[in-house]
């Protein structure tokens, strides 16, 4: 029975290699880009099981609460400031993109080592921002890395959908589950030191991306504008009203995603349920996020897209009235419903943005307004999880909170759809 184990266990590692070397990955460099995202996700995973150790479930309701509203605020008021910043600094980055992404990864492995003696003490925050601030930077980073690592055969949309699959399940799935083993047994220090030496793989992982992602000659940086957005001296290129319109859809999913993953949670604990009962309530949701989550990144690896534009409203419409849905519910079950369509739209839509960034922009732009487009989203998300912290537990009043304000950004996004080429808001 062992041998039998250990052979699946090998066929399935073997399947796994040649399915990220597939399509002219491993000649193009998308491999080594896929194995240094697959360590960005795991770490993530391992992080976040040590701070929600930390910070959620080994204290009361009340203490908690406070506990990640600190965490949410070291996090939201800080990040908000330097993501109008991250872009911009991108943009001069000529040199040096993958030691800037190994960069990211080695300062992780300090921060994680320094939280290890710092879970008791306000350290814990200014430490826990820093881990947040360089995983958004990585994001930001590989955003406008991945079109320089593209196969011949395959074209962004694709080839972003395969980097989050691969990340989702090498990273977020395993690793998650080898740091939650080593959290039970050594509690958060446990999930830390795990994170410290995926970090450290994720710092040497980078360094292997194939030099050619270095050459930016002729690269026109982007900037937020529509088509008539006058151009300054220094020769910019505007995102455009179609990749704009599609950021506000995408932001206003992302804000319920955001808002789920702790949402859900408090009003779990603050309720009078069994540990038990809240442990399934939360054991549910996330599942239903997982599966969603893969679902639309398979979906989008694996299909031809068409209609970007109806594909970003439709997802975002459906994640307004889910969350009305939720709200009329008022239980549990709404989460799960809201958690399996959000994370499902935050895949196809994003999907369909990179569609729309990659027709709508010059190639030589194309890089440049991923790395864009990546921070205004993960912004949007960092929103949202500050929603879910500081909104009454109960179910009815947070989704009609945040269906109000998804309703408002979607509203947006179909106002800049149908808005003539040309016009300036």
């Amino acid at each position: 029975m062992m041998c039998r184990g250990a052979a699946a266990t090998e066929q399935g590692v073997d399947l796994v290699k040649r399915a990220a070397r597939a399509d002219g990955a491993e000649e193009s460099g998308l491999t080594a880009l896929i194995r240094a995202t697959v360590a960005n996700f795991a770490t993530d995973a391992a992080i976040a099981v040590a701070l929600a150790n930390t910070l959620f479930f080994a204290s009361p309701a009340t203490q908690s609460r406070v506990n990640v509203a600190l965490y949410l605020l070291m996090t939201v008021a800080p990040f908000a400031v330097i993501a109008p910043v991250i872009g911009p600094l991108l943009d001069r980055i000529q040199r040096g993109r993958r030691l800037a992404l190994a960069a990211t990864f080695a300062a992780r492995v300090v921060i994680v080592l320094a939280l290890i003696f710092a879970l008791d003490s306000w350290v814990l925050y200014p430490l826990a921002l820093g881990t947040m601030v360089l995983s958004k930077s990585f994001s930001v980073l590989k955003s406008a890395v991945t079109p320089r690592v593209l196969p011949p055969g395959i074209d962004l949309v694709r080839t972003n959908s395969r980097l989050t699959v691969f990340g989702l399940v090498g990273g977020s799935i395993l690793a998650g589950g080898v740091a939650g083993a080593a959290a039970l047994v050594f509690h958060s220090a446990g999930a830390l030191v795990v994170a410290a030496v995926l970090a450290g793989a994720g710092a040497v992982l980078s360094l292997r991306i194939p030099g050619w992602v270095e050459v930016t000659a002729g690269e026109v940086p982007t900037t937020f504008g529509n088509e008539g957005t006058l151009r300054p001296l220094k020769l910019r290129q505007p995102l455009g009203r179609k990749v704009i319109a599609g950021l506000w859809a995408n932001g206003a999913i992302r804000v319920l995603t955001g808002f789920l993953t702790f949402y859900v949670a408090f009003v779990a604990k603050g309720s009078t349920d069994s540990a038990l009962r809240q442990a399934v309530t939360l054991a549910v949701v996330g599942a239903a996020a997982g599966i969603g989550n893969f679902t639309g990144n398979a979906v989008g690896a694996r299909s031809k897209l068409g209609r970007p534009r109806a594909i970003m409203l439709a997802c975002a419409a459906g994640c307004v009235l889910v969350a009305i849905l939720a709200a009329v519910l008022d239980r549990p079950l709404g989460a799960v419903l809201a958690a399996l369509v959000a994370s499902c739209s935050t895949a196809l839509a994003k999907v369909s943005l990179d569609a729309t960034i990659q027709d709508d922009l010059p190639p030589e732009s194309i890089a440049s307004g991923f790395g864009r487009s990546e921070t205004v989203l993960q912004l949007a998300w960092v929103t949202g999880g500050a929603l879910g912290v500081l909104l009454p537990t109960e179910y009815w009043k947070g989704f009609t909170v945040v269906s109000v304000l998804m309703a408002v950004a979607v509203a947006r996004s179909m106002i800049g759809f149908r808005e003539p080429a040309g016009v300036t808001r």
